[in-house]
């Protein structure tokens, strides 16, 4: 049998929301799970990379053995109905880049535990998905969008469990992605983040995902760029983006830009903008880069809605 998922990209935090808000985007992993015949072969783990978007070195990032994150997720769901995984290939095509903030690791996890759970005959449904990748991941921000697709606020309480709802995002609001030829992994932009903050900073940051949600859910542009603002992680990891200051404060001069924030825990910038003047933004941030010597991919495109999905079944 064998079973394959497109799952789509996603960015986190969206400024205020650290750890909480996550966007699903129309880029894709498509994670394909075989059961084998041949008694004894174990785990085999390829990734076949679309090189117009991801780099050459991302392969250093998938483990081709049972120390991969889409094994341990598989194999947690396997457990959980008392069983252990048998003779599996898995094959990754990977269009999303790697150590970028847009997910990648959080869209292997996903479809490797969808495939294996359609293999399995759907022991498990979507809370018991979301909780098991989210143990696999260690933050529901980037697999609950992943899974069940557009904008989400997850919570990872204390039984396990994830708790989420998904917000409308207005369609009249557009995403631009700026994605520098450059990796920041997630555990060095974690590094540098303080174990406490002000509590004149945690305030703030509350102020704004409250105004982030009520301006999603009336549409109110000016609100919006009151409430992509940050304090608890972006200013942190600043340094580790150069020219994201720059970037940040050049942007706030253009009237259709909502904001700019990291993606994820970057080096990936993602703008918020009504659907004018795409080109200006974009020249803003490619003469930063350029100064900087740092290329860069950009795209513009809405909101992906769908999450995860099976896209072929076969026995």
């Amino acid at each position: 049998m064998k079973v394959s998922v497109k799952v789509p990209a996603t960015t986190a935090n969206l400024g205020p929301g650290f750890d909480c808000l996550g966007l699903a985007l129309p880029l894709y992993n498509t994670i394909t799970i075989e059961e084998t015949v041949l008694p004894g072969t174990g785990v085999e783990i390829n990734v076949i990379v679309n090189e117009n978007v991801t780099d050459e070195f991302s392969l250093e990032h998938v483990p081709m053995d049972e120390n991969s994150i889409i094994y341990k997720a598989v194999e947690l769901l396997y457990n959980s109905i008392g069983q252990t995984p048998s003779e599996l290939r898995i094959t990754i095509h990977s269009e999303i880049p790697i150590a970028r903030g847009l997910g990648s690791s959080a869209s292997v996890i996903v479809g490797g535990l969808i495939a294996a759970n359609e293999l399995l005959g759907r022991p498990a449904d979507e809370a018991a998905l979301l909780s098991i990748a989210t143990e696999v991941e260690g933050h529901p921000d980037n697999v609950t969008p992943a899974i069940v697709g557009g904008l989400t606020l997850a919570s990872s309480e204390e039984d396990g469990s994830i708790v989420y709802r998904k917000l409308n995002w207005p369609q009249e609001w557009m995403l631009t992605l700026c994605v520098p030829e450059y990796e920041l992994p997630t555990e060095i932009s974690r590094s540098v983040l303080p174990k406490e903050v002000p509590l004149e900073d945690a305030i703030f940051n509350a102020q704004r995902m409250g105004m982030f949600v009520e301006a999603v859910n009336t549409h109110d542009a000016e609100l919006m760029k009151l409430a992509l603002k940050d304090k608890l992680h972006q200013p942190y990891r600043m340094k580790l983006v150069p020219g994201l200051e720059k970037i940040m404060e050049n942007l706030k001069h253009e009237d259709n830009v909502l904001g700019c924030v990291l993606s994820g825990a970057g080096p990936a910038i993602l703008i918020v903008s009504l659907k004018n003047n795409i080109d200006r933004m974009r020249s803003i941030v490619k003469e930063t880069w350029d100064d900087l010597n740092i290329k860069a991919q950009m795209y513009t495109f809405p909101v992906e809605t769908q999450g995860a999905h099976v896209v072929s079944h076969s026995d």
